[in-house]
């Protein structure tokens, strides 16, 4: 009896032992030389790639992935303004993260299997969710691609887009005409010439065409069939675990403030009276968040003071007040018929 009763108490401290959280974490080698060096290097693009990484008329970087680079150095450095943005191309980004000319890739990034475990990357949770999607012409009158029975569908020959949209197509029993074209400005010709009914392509391309090379945007419509869907993530370097925990938790930050109605407008003011636990966490009125992470308890609030939560951010680079119009569609919160999540902050 007083072996059992001795090894029960042992388990009990054993349990203790793994049940109680550490007081403060390691601090990220990749965050201990963003701060020694001052400045945070994000990933920009050579040239724009509109909604994600582009440059205005006065020379200044925007876009999503540039905001999220902001909203990061906040979280690190305290000020928005210490992001260093570093123009690469497609082809340099990977590189350019490997021999530690940027600190992250934060740039319209698929997660795939292969730069998984081949390029020695790790990924982030998935912040924005992109694919085939179908734009039709307002005239028709249509909202799905179900409503394009009989009607033509241009596409660039080739590409693995014209495969998913006649799989997709065929799967829901719509009868269609496929036109392939070998040049994509052919393809925007011939859709803008009404030569077909609807044009295939990546969602936030047909939002930039429609923005851009569209006299009428609003008599174009992106149809709410999602045809596929690519993660799309922030990816690092392997082997600093730490910073992966704190590019996932800013991203999870900015979720969190979204879904609790913290704003660029009122974060002061909600953090002076916090409704719930949660948002007294997320704001460091409730110490944790911050040593966790070997950051300052109240990065997070600074954050969303510099750059707003993930909806502000959404809607100004790619929604409703950008040029582009995207609805959030699969990019909404869970709540509200998307797929994007944070963690539980506890």
């Amino acid at each position: 009896m007083k072996q059992h009763l001795k090894k029960m108490a042992g388990l009990a401290v054993l349990a203790c032992m793994v049940a109680t959280p550490q007081s403060a974490a390691a601090k990220s080698a990749t965050v201990q030389k963003i701060e020694d060096r001052g400045t945070m290097l994000c990933s920009g693009h050579n040239g724009s790639y509109f909604g994600f990484v582009e440059v205005n008329d006065k020379n200044e970087w925007k876009g999503l992935d540039i905001d999220l680079c902001r909203a990061l150095t906040t979280a690190i450095l305290g000020d928005p303004d210490k992001a260093q943005i570093v123009p690469l191309s497609w082809a340099q980004r990977f590189p350019a993260l490997q021999s530690g000319d940027v600190d992250v890739i934060i740039k319209a990034t698929g997660w795939t299997m292969g730069r998984d475990t081949e390029l020695g990357l790790q990924f982030s949770l998935p912040y924005f969710f992109g694919g085939t999607q179908l734009m039709a012409h307002g005239e028709l009158g249509i909202s799905d691609a179900k409503d394009l029975e009989g009607g033509t569908v241009c596409v660039e020959a080739g590409t693995t887009i014209e495969r998913i949209v006649a799989d997709y197509l065929k799967t829901i029993n719509v009868q269609h005409e496929m036109v392939s074209y070998e040049k994509a400005a052919e393809l925007r010709s011939a859709y803008l010439a009404n030569r077909c009914d609807a044009f295939a392509g990546w969602g936030p391309n047909l939002a930039v065409l429609r923005a851009t090379e569209i006299e009428n945007p609003e008599s174009h419509k992106i149809l709410n069939d999602q045809l596929s869907s690519e993660p799309i993530a922030a990816a690092m370097r392997q082997g600093d675990e730490d910073f992966v925990d704190v590019v996932n938790w800013m991203l999870a930050a900015l979720l969190l403030a979204e879904e609790h109605g913290v704003t660029k407008a009122n974060v002061e003011e909600v953090a002076a009276t916090p409704p719930n636990p949660t948002v007294a966490r997320l704001l460091g009125v409730t110490p944790g968040i911050g040593e966790r992470l070997g950051l300052r308890e109240t990065w997070a609030r600074e954050m969303i003071a510099a750059t707003g939560n993930f909806a502000e951010i959404y809607d100004r680079n790619l929604g409703k007040d950008s040029p582009y119009k995207l609805d959030r569609g699969l990019n909404n919160l869970w709540s509200h018929g998307g797929v994007l999540y944070a963690p539980i902050l506890d």
